[in-house]
């Protein structure tokens, strides 16, 4: 968890020695990332966000202390990181509807898997977004990799499933990529990357955060 963290927070030291060590395999690892973050129910804490930020920012290109520059293409991470967006949500939704609740009793080290709050707290959510769910979810982290699932799980049609997923996919790799790519190398931000990501996160939060908030009020009124 420790080097998760620390991935996480220095995502611009640690993707541009990437870059520069694998390579035209960079494409390739990002992918992953983002295929699995989306794709498997029990590894919602990858970084998708920040990645795609930091992924966005190495498009323009990034030069470091010594003069060195590791940069990637524009296109290629757009394309690329769409596919595993839409790829790993719709395996996520297959698992929800092919295994389902069950996957709540898988055990590791004694402790389960996947949190059935987690589960309980996306299904609150299909409950007030309703499909549009799959959109929103997208920009939520935890929530974003639980949705597909709840949705697999709730046997919503795939055809409805698969529209929201692509338009959701699109939406949010092509915002955080381009802040990323026009926003990533200001001297404000390459100077304080890591409080740059820890913003993305929170502001990701903000929507989960006011629904805790009104759920709290509403449940203090019963007549509402």
């Amino acid at each position: 968890m420790q080097s998760i963290l620390d991935f996480f927070l220095h995502l611009d030291s640690h993707l541009f020695t990437m870059i520069v060590d694998y390579g035209y395999w960079v494409y390739a690892i990002l992918f992953a990332i983002i295929f699995i973050e989306t794709g498997l129910v029990i590894l919602p804490f990858l970084p998708g966000d920040s990645l795609l930020f930091a992924a966005g920012t190495f498009c323009a290109g990034v030069t470091n202390a010594s003069g060195e520059t590791a940069s990637l293409n524009l296109w290629i991470i757009l394309i690329l990181l769409f596919l595993a967006a839409v790829a790993g949500d719709s395996l996520n939704y297959y698992l929800g509807e092919t295994v389902g609740l069950k996957i709540l009793g898988w055990k590791f080290a004694g402790k389960p898997l996947v949190g059935k709050n987690n589960i309980d707290k996306t299904s609150d959510f299909f409950n007030r977004h309703g499909p549009k769910a799959i959109i929103i979810a997208r920009f939520v982290p935890i929530i974003r990799t639980f949705a597909p699932f709840v949705a697999g799980i709730g046997n919503m049609h795939y055809g409805k499933f698969i529209r929201f997923n692509i338009i959701g996919g699109a939406f949010w790799v092509m915002l955080l990529t381009f802040t990323g790519y026009f926003f990533g190398n200001l001297s404000f931000v390459k100077n304080n990357f890591e409080i740059v990501i820890l913003g993305i996160v929170a502001l990701s939060l903000i929507p989960v955060v006011l629904q805790i908030i009104k759920g709290k009020k509403n449940s203090n009124n019963p007549l509402k």
